[in-house]
């Protein structure tokens, strides 16, 4: 398993009362969908959020959080977060507002 069951377990137990929520394994890790937009994922040594590329200054300014570079070259609109960060009830609570407020504006797939 490339990501940490326990992560996963933190981001489902965050997202217990979003509607819309599925899982899918992706990118070695796992990544929550919502109404079918990517949302945020966990991966081994912590997560992602998706929070839009006009959004990115917020979020990058959390402590743990930076830009997403998952090839060596960074995906614009997604932040990094590493697992000391993720499992920090406000720090992740911050992300993940800013996260579903982007996705929340897209239309479902």
């Amino acid at each position: 398993m490339a990501y940490d069951e326990g992560l996963a377990d933190l981001m489902r137990d965050a997202l217990a009362e979003t509607g819309g929520i599925t899982e899918k394994k992706m990118f070695g890790g796992l990544c929550f969908m919502m109404d079918g937009n990517m949302l945020c994922g966990v991966h081994k040594g912590g997560g992602m959020f998706r929070v839009g590329k006009d959004n990115i200054a917020q979020p990058l300014a959390v402590d743990g959080a930076q830009p997403m570079a998952f090839t060596g070259r960074v995906m614009s609109g997604f932040v990094d977060i590493s697992d000391e960060a993720l499992v920090d009830d406000q720090r992740r609570e911050v992300l993940m507002g800013l996260a579903k407020s982007f996705v929340g504006a897209l239309p479902a797939k």
